[in-house]
């Protein structure tokens, strides 16, 4: 128990019901800050301040501190390129890249408070944009390169970017994404912009706008290797990070320097239990917040190396990660579940190939994990020896909330038990706690890494987070507490589908279809998929005089593709003449589903056409 680094959990656990005192506490492990804190915590629920009046810029733990002392030499990342190509960047090195990119972002005008739209892949050169955005007191954006022109155009605008960083390209199963010409489509309507940096990845042929595009290299090859790092309120943004809604409209949320960063570097200490010899993978995409806290954030504040792969997962070969596990001796890899199932249809012979002695643990990130995949995770990946940490999180906490530590019993397909200094209970709609049966899932005090609200948007901050239950938390998901206290997460419990680990709004997939001119109405739901966890089923109500075909199918898919990005796009699509709606015209999704799926639709009372419920049965 003692090369762990929680040595009492049930001291620690005891220790962290005075949650003001314990993260006080063990902030001093991960964090220096330029002036203390007066107090560690401000609750006014639901808004929040943590280590008030502290002055602190999270740049100065993720690299100032490290290019200053023996880690300057230590590798921070060690990148390959899907065609092959590697790099390994020492903490020292990646220091003055942030610093140059800095200090050319000056040059364009950007200041404290200002936001900088990122859309970039998985390359050194993204985290390097986010850093040099944090050490000058901007606060970046950063959108999954998966996503569409226009979905990025949307946050653009929403934030109201001053500064693009991308790149021309990036390549994707032997084939180059052009991403350059993607902001640009999405940039002809986006009034705020007034620069475009552009790393040239490819190096192919891309759309260019004079006096506005510049290119990385040459922006920042005069520019100074040192850079002041701008001293910041501990409670200051850090980020926007768009996220899936209820609604069509994604909602920013907002990220603060010092709890966030006390929350991401002492969660991952804590739950995988990093040490300075460790190589640490974190196979999620940076675009999402799994890849801010855990490939980012968390892991620099360690002074951790981390891997970043820039292809698909299964490309060219079902085990290319498996080849970067052995080559790189990784010890501790963090995927999804839909990488596991991805990985348990091409089979077990793929693993076999390959050394995965070096690994140590394993961790799950993004949905429940199934126990079937959790048992070939734990059999082919980590050979009966490596413990699978099962984590419980998202967008808005920031950090892990319910995890296993490397200690903890764990059973199979559980997320275990809140970490200390997080309280989390299950509440039935009376808000009163249950065990053994399925409910809302809370949180009852506040912890450090949480979010600090929507971007503009404070109403529906404390609508969708706080009105159910008096100052607490609600997450959204549905869970289950059994008789020893283990948490047992559900799924949603919105109309928010868990598609391959991405967050996508029914409503948002639903408002693309109808943006196609031949589409009156839409209904989208979620069903069981073996590989992705849930696939997107469209029920599509066509306008008069339209009609239904195979090519207007194919249409449909790729115009959502366009509108949000690929991920979104429907498996299948169903052309029917009305869809179950109440009364009051909602669209009743819970009666689509179970009729799609063949289960009991229960009471259909309120609906104002129960006919349609039968078309749904007939079209599928």
């Amino acid at each position: 128990m003692d090369k762990h680094n929680i040595k009492n959990y049930d001291e620690l656990l005891k220790k962290s019901r005075d949650i003001e005192w314990f993260w006080g506490e063990v902030s001093k492990e991960v964090v220096e800050w330029y002036k203390p804190y007066k107090k560690v915590l401000e609750w006014t629920p639901p808004w929040v301040k943590w280590f008030v009046g502290a002055k602190y810029n999270i740049v100065h733990d993720a690299l100032d501190k490290h290019a200053n002392s023996w880690r300057k030499n230590k590798v921070a990342y060690i990148f390959e390129g899907e065609p092959g190509d590697r790099r390994k960047l020492t903490y020292g090195e990646l220091n003055i890249e942030v610093n140059k990119l800095a200090n050319a972002l000056k040059t364009l005008g950007v200041k404290k408070g200002d936001r900088v739209g990122i859309y970039m892949p998985m390359i050194p050169e993204l985290p390097i944009a986010m850093l040099a955005c944090a050490k000058i007191g901007a606060i970046h954006t950063v959108v999954f390169s998966g996503f569409s022109a226009i979905a990025f155009r949307e946050r653009v605008n929403d934030c109201k970017v001053k500064v693009v960083i991308t790149c021309d390209g990036f390549y994707r199963r032997n084939k180059i994404v052009p991403l350059k010409s993607m902001v640009e489509d999405a940039l002809q309507d986006a009034p705020s912009v007034e620069n475009v940096v552009v790393y040239k990845r490819t190096g192919g042929d891309i759309p260019w706008t004079p006096k506005r595009d510049h290119w990385w290299h040459e922006l920042t090859q005069a520019q100074s290797s040192k850079c002041d790092t701008e001293m910041l309120d501990a409670n200051d943004i850090l980020y926007i990070l768009y996220t899936s809604g209820t609604t069509g409209k994604p909602k920013g949320v907002i990220h603060a320097h010092g709890g966030y960063a006390v929350g991401t570097a002492l969660t991952l200490k804590w739950v995988f239990d990093l040490k300075d010899e460790d190589i640490w993978w974190c196979a999620a995409d940076i675009g999402w917040v799994t890849g801010h806290s855990y490939t980012v954030y968390g892991p620099l504040i360690l002074g951790t190396t981390s891997v970043i792969y820039e292809g698909a997962p299964n490309y060219p070969g079902p085990d290319r990660w498996w080849e970067i596990v052995e080559k790189y001796r990784v010890t501790v890899l963090y995927t999804s579940p839909t990488s596991v199932r991805l990985f348990m249809r091409h089979g077990e012979a793929w693993p076999k190939k390959h050394d995965l002695s070096s690994l140590r643990l394993l961790g799950s990130v993004g949905e429940p994990i199934n126990p079937e995949a959790w048992m070939w995770y734990y059999k082919n990946i980590g050979k009966e020896r490596c413990q699978i940490m099962d984590t419980w999180w998202q967008t808005e906490t920031g950090t892990f909330c319910i995890s296993p530590l490397p200690l903890t019993p764990l059973k199979p397909g559980s997320a275990t038990k809140p970490l200390p200094g997080f309280t989390a209970e299950v509440y039935n709609e009376e808000g009163k706690p249950i065990s053994n049966a399925g409910g809302n899932l809370v949180m009852l005090t506040p912890w450090p890494g949480m979010f600090r609200g929507l971007y503009k948007d404070p109403k529906r901050y404390e609508d969708i987070y706080w009105s159910r239950f008096p100052n607490t938390y609600l997450a959204g998901d549905v869970a289950r507490k059994d008789s020893d206290g283990f948490f047992w997460i559900q799924g949603r419990s919105d109309d928010v589908l868990n598609v391959s680990g991405h967050r996508i709004g029914n409503s948002e997939v639903e408002s693309a279809l109808v943006s196609n001119s031949k589409v009156a109405e839409a209904a989208v739901i979620g069903k069981p998929h073996e590989v992705k966890g849930e696939s997107l089923t469209a029920f599509v109500v066509l306008k008069k005089g339209v009609e239904p075909s195979d090519e207007l199918r194919a249409e449909l898919r790729e115009h959502v593709g366009k509108e949000i990005g690929k991920i979104a796009r429907p498996d299948e699509i169903w052309f029917v003449s009305d869809v179950p709606k109440t009364r009051s015209g909602k669209i009743m999704r819970r009666v689509i589903k179970a009729k799609a799926v063949g289960e009991p639709i229960g009471d259909i009372s309120t609906l104002a056409n129960p006919e349609a419920v039968d078309e749904i049965g007939r079209a599928r």
